[in-house]
């Protein structure tokens, strides 16, 4: 990977609806301009729908409609553009893999390994667990690794991604609303990036189902942007320099000891 010195990220808040067509027309709708990084929530090519809801029907593959569409805005605005989908598994069952796509300057997909089984919810009722493997990816020359969601409650991938050179760490989300759960995740962002000393970009979907607040941190845990509960579009510049300098600062990487 190249040496970098900066990267404009822009993460788009927004809910995505029941019908595929509208939530597709809207990666060209609300992708802005100018980043070189754009990162949409979880699941944006189709929402999760009640509870226990037969995903199957709205699976597809990496290179049918929404990724067509996700590479077709990406050219188009010069960037790289992260989005989630549901992705065809080859399941007995019929569940998909929640994906997230990453296409544009930068091509790969990443497939949730943690299923949210928590909350009341179960999610493995309706999709299957990606391969417990780390994915990194160019970004611009940033090592970015791939989250999604539920996956911030396990610190482990966080520090496996680091582990494969991530500066950066990617993590769209659907994060339901309710009691403590903008807390959780406030809480949980900005501790990845500090035990860490990386940066994440957090992309969140919108109230009221979801708790919005997505998020850029620093190394140090410092919030460089956040949105609130509404759409909205966020957007913020991560410099080399300054996880340089967390490291030095800050060095936990170099002296952990197990």
């Amino acid at each position: 990977m190249t040496t970098w010195n900066s990267l404009r990220i822009s993460l788009v808040q927004h809910a995505s609806g029941l019908e595929p067509d509208a939530n597709r027309a809207l990666l060209d709708e609300l992708a802005p301009e100018g980043s070189d990084l754009v990162v949409f929530p979880e699941v944006f090519a189709r929402d999760f729908g009640k509870p226990g809801s037969d995903l199957s029907p709205y699976a597809e593959e990496p290179g049918g409609p929404f990724g067509t569409e996700l590479s077709r805005v990406a050219e188009k605005r010069g960037s790289t553009i992260v989005a989630g989908m549901l992705e065809t598994s080859g399941d007995p069952d019929g569940r998909p893999f929640n994906t997230l796509l990453v296409r544009g300057g930068a091509e790969a997909a990443y497939r949730k390994i943690h299923l949210y089984d928590s909350f009341g919810y179960k999610e493995s009722d309706a999709l299957v667990a990606g391969a417990t493997e780390p994915v990194v990816v160019d970004v611009g020359g940033v090592p970015t690794g791939l989250m999604t969601c539920y996956d911030l409650r396990f610190p482990e991938l966080a520090r496996g991604l680091v582990e494969q050179g991530a500066e950066l760490i990617v993590l769209p989300a659907a994060w339901v609303a309710g009691p403590r759960k903008v807390d959780h995740w406030r809480t949980l962002v900005r501790a990845r990036a500090i035990e860490n000393t990386v940066f994440i970009a957090a992309a969140a979907q919108s109230a009221p189902r979801y708790c919005g607040h997505s998020m850029v941190v620093d190394p140090l845990g410092d919030v460089l942007v956040e949105a609130g509960d509404s759409d909205e579009i966020i957007s913020a510049t991560i410099d080399r320099a300054v996880l340089d300098e967390a490291r030095r600062t800050n060095p936990s990487l170099v002296n952990r000891r197990m």
